[in-house]
């Protein structure tokens, strides 16, 4: 019976970083180790910046898929169980040291997406102690790409192989769920001794807003309280204190709310000098600025803004 050829022999780029079978026989190679994986990934980061930066805008990627030899995935999972989780969250942990880095050298770092995506799979055609990269700017894009770069290092040589991969290729992968790792990106985070997120300063309340522009069609504006009063305005609002949560939109009064957390209750309390403002299907009195009108604004509320603008309060 006729053996069927890999994908890669199919491709024509065998030669380029697997190792020949004849090779492979006389010498076993040994498997990764933690660290191995943990320096790739923090190197293709790097690179990454170093590819899609320009100007003093910081560019890089946000979904990494990392391929190995299935032996060495199997032992990650088996033998070494938690192992990729750590290794994920040691390594978002540099990215934003690095990050820190450029900022305090004066570069513009902003972030193309609001998450990080770790997919690490196998792929029988690895040799043991191979290990693959593929770097994607905007995880969970709808767009269609016509190819993916490819970055590939064989134990065997230790250089570099890059190539354009069809995405037609990508289904000989193997994924698997227990691999696949999403951390949200959060701007100044910081990380504690457990590898989990946290924020740099603490916040009283995250407000998510949605726009009727059509340049905001499908996102959603966020703001993170950290003062314990704040004024929500529209987009005639000139001033840029941290207390002012402008929301960028002629539908909304310049000022239209004041929002006060009070400590000594741990509740929240809104007061409206817009037009109109309906609390969780309630209309709130329109107050004088001079004089606030205060209401409770329980957690997890809805609010609408001139029939227009919705406002949703959580507790951060």
């Amino acid at each position: 019976m006729e053996q069927k050829a890999s994908i890669w022999q199919r491709m024509g780029i065998q030669d380029w970083f697997l190792t020949s079978p004849n090779n492979t026989k006389a010498k076993k190679q040994p498997g990764l180790t933690p660290d191995d994986v943990y320096n790739y990934v923090v190197a293709k980061f790097s690179d990454s910046v170093k590819e899609l930066s320009f100007g003093d805008r910081i560019v890089f990627y946000h979904e990494y898929l990392i391929s190995f030899n299935v032996e060495d995935y199997k032992e990650f999972m088996n033998n070494k169980q938690g192992l990729f989780g750590l290794i994920v969250n040691e390594t978002v942990k540099k990215f934003y040291d690095l990050l820190g880095q450029y900022r305090a050298a004066g570069k513009t770092v902003v972030p193309s997406s609001s998450k990080w995506v770790f997919r690490l799979v196998s792929h029988p055609d690895y040799e043991r102690g191979d290990i693959g990269f593929i770097g994607k700017l905007l995880p969970g894009s709808n767009k269609k790409e016509e190819n993916l770069r490819v970055t590939f290092i064989p134990r065997q040589t230790g250089i570099a192989q890059t190539f354009d991969l069809s995405e037609e290729v990508m289904k000989s992968f193997n994924y698997y769920s227990e691999g696949y790792y999403e951390l949200p990106y959060v701007v100044d985070l910081e990380y504690d001794d457990k590898g989990e997120v946290k924020s740099g300063k603490k916040h009283h309340a995250r407000f998510e807003t949605i726009l009727p522009e059509k340049q905001f069609a499908g996102k959603k504006v966020e703001y993170f309280m950290k003062d314990d009063e704040i004024i929500v305005s529209g987009d005639e609002e000139t001033r840029e204190d941290s207390n002012i949560f402008k929301i960028p939109t002629e539908w909304v009064n310049t000022p239209h709310l004041r929002i006060r957390y009070n400590k000594s209750d741990g509740k929240f309390y809104l007061a409206s000098f817009g037009e109109l403002t309906i609390l969780n299907e309630q209309d709130v009195v329109r107050s004088d600025i001079n004089s606030p009108a205060w209401v409770e604004l329980p957690v997890n509320s809805k609010m609408l803004l001139n029939g227009i603008v919705g406002v949703n309060l959580f507790k951060s």
